[in-house]
């Protein structure tokens, strides 16, 4: 058993990644680049075992159970919730960063989505990765490493992990062998999640995620006409927004019960007035981190269903072309070899290209809702 075994169809990055922890090629700072779903913080996540473990991650020991479950106390990780990681919250993590380990060989800072990185924030980030305390490893996560993502500066101070989008047999053998998924189910998920091992789980995992891609995939049959485009926008976006709210709505209460607290709620006596007062901007403040959180979950159970729609037309145009490609939507094979009979190849390159302009409007900050209603229009006309 190793950490390094989640890494599915990973080969490459498992040896490399395995070497420096014992010491070949080891580096102050790294960049695990990869598409949504390739394992960028699972990587980053095992390799910190491995540098912390007496045995290069053996994945059974103390140390590498409380790393790999997130209480180790040398390891931080960083999850962005909102749409940007600012400045103020990456000063204070290097700070921490800097202290010398406690209970472990190395302090460990993993920063997941270093895409979303403010400007000023990657310059504080920057320092401290171009002067790294003896002890201290930066290990940042992001899509590529295109200026646009992530700093040239900053990319030229890591040591880049390229993982590659990991084959759909992969994914299925790792249903088939960790979740006792029967191989029919497990193939067809794994291929519906085109390359996503954490989507591929949650789809074997979760009716809910499953019935929310069978609506998805409905929307194409349900496009009569112009009312019917409206109408499919607005279930679009209401599921989404659902599917998010549920996903912080105890964190958030317990975060606000806490600040409360914190800041006297239910005291009385001298000065709890006074404290009462100022508590109203931390507690505004809270609200603003908390609603942006909630945007990001939106926005991103929105995309995960706009990649499933535009899959379902590049099925089609595959079945028309009888082009040798295996299905993303295998479980629609008959659904989508109607679409290719029914439509032209420029017809459907039309509606794939109307979703990824939506993709790319929602990420520009236009409304999901006038986004959707327009690409929803442009489907029924194409």
């Amino acid at each position: 058993m190793s950490v390094f075994d989640e890494l599915v169809g990973q080969d490459e990055a498992q040896r490399v990644l395995a070497e420096a922890a014992g010491g070949l090629g080891m580096t102050h700072a790294w960049l695990f680049t990869g598409p949504p779903g390739s394992g960028r913080s699972t990587a980053a996540v095992a390799f910190a075992a491995a540098l912390q473990c007496d045995a290069g991650g053996c994945g059974e020991c103390h140390t590498c159970r409380t790393v790999l479950g997130g209480t180790h106390a040398d390891v931080t990780r960083v999850i962005p919730e909102g749409l940007t990681l600012g400045v103020d919250q990456v000063r204070r993590l290097i700070l921490e960063a800097s202290r010398a380990p406690t209970a472990g060989r190395w302090q460990i800072l993993i920063v997941e989505d270093a895409d979303r990185l403010t400007e000023a924030a990657a310059n504080a980030l920057l320092k401290a990765v171009e002067e790294p305390p003896e002890r201290t490893v930066f290990l940042l996560c992001a899509p590529s490493t295109n200026p646009a993502e992530i700093s040239v500066t900053i990319r030229s101070r890591c040591r880049v992990m390229g993982l590659r989008q990991p084959p759909a047999g992969a994914i299925s053998d790792l249903l088939v062998h960790r979740d006792g998924l029967p191989r029919r189910e497990a193939e067809l998920y794994a291929a519906a999640a085109q390359g996503h091992v954490g989507r591929a789980r949650r789809l074997a995992t979760d009716a809910e995620a499953r019935a929310k891609r069978h609506d998805v995939l409905q929307i194409p049959r349900r496009l009569t006409g112009l009312g019917a485009c409206f109408t499919a926008a607005v279930e679009l976006i209401e599921a989404a927004e659902a599917e998010a709210s549920g996903v912080y709505t105890e964190r958030s209460a317990a975060e606000k019960e806490a600040l409360e607290t914190a800041l006297g709620k239910g005291g009385t006596g001298k000065g709890a007035s006074k404290a009462a007062r100022g508590s109203a901007a931390a507690l505004k403040e809270l609200e603003r981190r908390q609603k942006t959180r909630d945007t990001r979950a939106q926005r991103d159970s929105l995309d995960r269903a706009l990649v499933d729609l535009a899959a379902f037309y590049r099925d089609a145009l595959a079945a028309g072309f009888g082009a040798r490609v295996d299905p993303i939507h295998i479980d629609m094979a008959d659904t989508t070899r109607a679409a290719a009979a029914k439509l032209s190849a420029e017809s459907l390159l039309r509606r794939i290209d109307a979703i990824l302009e939506c993709r790319k409007a929602i990420e520009a900050n236009v409304r999901p809702r006038i986004a959707v209603e327009a690409m929803m229009t442009r489907l029924w006309q194409s």
